[in-house]
C-alpha cells in the first residue's frame, strides 16, 4: 500500500472544505494538522474536521516535524510570504491560486523551493481533472482544425463589502479570484500570450468588480474572456477552430464533466469520468513528494499566469495594449 503523505493546512478558509473532502477520498492523503491565528479557532476547526493537531499560529504548524507538506489557503496577498516560510521550514507547498500576479515573487519562491529540493505548486484543481486533459488532446489533435478563438467566462455575485474577496489590501477582485481560471484555460490551449488588452469596472471597495480581457497568442489565436464579482453566474470555456468548436459548460468546477464537440452541423457529447479534482491535485503533489514525477503545475505555469495577469492589470490601468 502506498504511504500516505502527512499534510497540514495553513488557515481555516472556506475552500478547505473542498480540499478536505478530496483528501477523505484518498488513502494517500493524511491531513493531520491545521494552523490558525488563534488556538481556540484552530481547535474548534480541527475537532469539526477530524484533524488530529491544532496550532494557534501558522509558524506553530510549520514547526511540526511530522508535517511533510502544507496546503496554503490564506488570502491572495499572503500566498508568496507563507509559501516561502513553509519551504524554509522544510515543507512541500501546494498554494491556492492565484499564487501571485508578480513574476519576481514567483521566481523568488520557486528559487527557494529549488534550493531546498522541495516541491511548490499552484493549486488550479481543474487542471488535474481528466476533462482538462481531454480538452487539450482534442484541440492539439486537430479535432476542430486550426485553433483561432478561445472564449472563457467565470463570474458570480458578491456584494458583502467585508468579504476578503473584495479587499484591495488582500489582492481581491474578480481577475485574481476567478478570472485567473479564464487566463489559465486560454494558456492551456494556446500557450503564452504575446500581448493583452484589459478593461475594468471598479466596484465600491476598489477592486475590479468586472474585468474583460483580450489575449493574443502566437499563430493568430485570440482569447476573449470576462469575469466578475458583480455579475450573474457564468462559467464556460469554448475553443473555436477552422473546422468546428469545443464547448465546456463546467470547465472550472468539473461537477458535470462533459465536452461538446461541434462540427459538420452535429454535436458529439464526450462524457468524461467524474473525479474529484481536489483529490487529484493532492495526489499529484504526493507523487512528486515520493519522487515518482514532477508536479503537473510548476514554475513555468505559475510564471506564465503571473506575467499575464500583471499585463492585464497594467493594460486596464493604462488603457492600452500591453506586451507580455
Amino acid at each position: 500500500m502506498t504511504r500516505a503523505v502527512k499534510w497540514g493546512i495553513v488557515s481555516t478558509a472556506d475552500i478547505n472544505r473542498a480540499v478536505l473532502a478530496g483528501a477523505a477520498e484518498s488513502d494517500e492523503v493524511d491531513i493531520m494538522a491545521v494552523g490558525s491565528r488563534s488556538l481556540a479557532r484552530a481547535e474548534e476547526y480541527a475537532g469539526a474536521s477530524g484533524i488530529e493537531r491544532a496550532y494557534g499560529t501558522y509558524d506553530g504548524l510549520l514547526a511540526d516535524p511530522d508535517v511533510e507538506a502544507v496546503y496554503i489557503s490564506l488570502p491572495n496577498s499572503m500566498h508568496v510570504e507563507w509559501s516561502i516560510r513553509a519551504l524554509e521550514a522544510g515543507k512541500h507547498v501546494l498554494c491556492e491560486k492565484p499564487f501571485s500576479r508578480h513574476a519576481a515573487d514567483v521566481e523568488r519562491a520557486f528559487d527557494v523551493a529549488e534550493t531546498a529540493a522541495l516541491h511548490l505548486s499552484e493549486a488550479f484543481m481543474y487542471r488535474h481533472h481528466p476533462q482538462a486533459a481531454r480538452l487539450g488532446e482534442l484541440v492539439a489533435s486537430g479535432a476542430i482544425g486550426e485553433l483561432r478563438v478561445i472564449r472563457a467566462s467565470f463570474s458570480y455575485s458578491l456584494y458583502d463589502t467585508g468579504n476578503i474577496r473584495l479587499s484591495p489590501e488582500l489582492e481581491g477582485g474578480s481577475l485574481m479570484d476567478v478570472g485567473c481560471y479564464c487566463v489559465s484555460g486560454a494558456r492551456l490551449l494556446a500557450g503564452e500570450p504575446v500581448s493583452v488588452t484589459g478593461t475594468v469596472h471598479t466596484g465600491s471597495t476598489g477592486t475590479d468588480a468586472v474585468f474583460t480581457g483580450l489575449m493574443r497568442f502566437p499563430g493568430d489565436v485570440t482569447a476573449l474572456f470576462h469575469c466578475g464579482t458583480s455579475l450573474p453566474d457564468s462559467r464556460g470555456l469554448e475553443a473555436v477552430g477552422t473546422d468546428g468548436s469545443i464547448f465546456l459548460s463546467d470547465p472550472w468546477s468539473c461537477h458535470d464533466p462533459v465536452i461538446e464537440l461541434r462540427r459538420k452541423g452535429a454535436i458529439e457529447r464526450i462524457e468524461v469520468a467524474a473525479r474529484n479534482p481536489y483529490r487529484l491535485e493532492l495526489e499529484d503533489m504526493n507523487a512528486a513528494i515520493r519522487g515518482e514525477r514532477l508536479p503537473l503545475l510548476g514554475r513555468a505555469d505559475a510564471l506564465g499566469q503571473a506575467r499575464t495577469i500583471d499585463a492585464l492589470f497594467r493594460s486596464a490601468a493604462g488603457n492600452e495594449s500591453v506586451e507580455v
